[in-house]
């Protein structure tokens, strides 16, 4: 993280009621960091998929928990923090099985940590037992080179639609 740095935060209980919620607060962060669209959608699809898994598998929906998002971004990236005390798991333990396996099988579930890697640039996981768990994403923030009417270039972050 560079000098330039902002940060926010959003507490919110363990309930797919706030979803919608955290999707937006995603989305606003995303704006603010200057992302694109589809940067923004993977992202919100990221977090939303690691927090529908907080509240159904560390909470066992268990609406009296709290699921916390942070985020912090500056001119290089995007980090967007899932935290919670719930039971935590080893994602190495989760098996990774063929994609067309788990489609012929109908297998509900296994698909959500290989979603939010594809989906973000890094991930790492961190399990503090019986304190707290905490998944860490981060988007890269591409900068590119401008020119403008009066001949001055330099550098902004512009979103990537990939």
């Amino acid at each position: 993280m560079s000098e330039f740095e902002q940060k926010f935060w959003l507490k919110v209980p363990s309930s797919t009621v706030n979803l919608a919620l955290i999707r937006d607060f995603v989305t606003s962060i995303g704006r603010m960091a200057t992302l694109g669209d589809a940067q923004i959608a993977e992202i919100e699809l990221a977090v939303d998929e690691a927090c529908a898994n907080v509240i159904e598998h560390a909470y066992g929906h268990d609406v009296t928990k709290e699921v916390t998002i942070r985020a912090t971004y500056d001119n290089d990236e995007l980090c967007i923090d899932v935290i919670d005390t719930g039971q935590g798991f080893d994602p190495a333990r989760v098996p990774q099985l063929e994609l067309e396996r788990l489609a012929a099988e109908r297998q509900g579930g296994g698909l959500g940590l290989r979603l939010i890697r594809t989906l973000m640039d890094e991930v790492n996981y961190e399990m503090v037992p019986g304190k707290k768990n905490a998944l860490h994403m981060k988007k890269h923030i591409k900068a590119t080179s401008f020119q403008d009417d009066k001949g001055s270039t330099g550098t902004h972050n512009r979103p990537d639609d990939h």
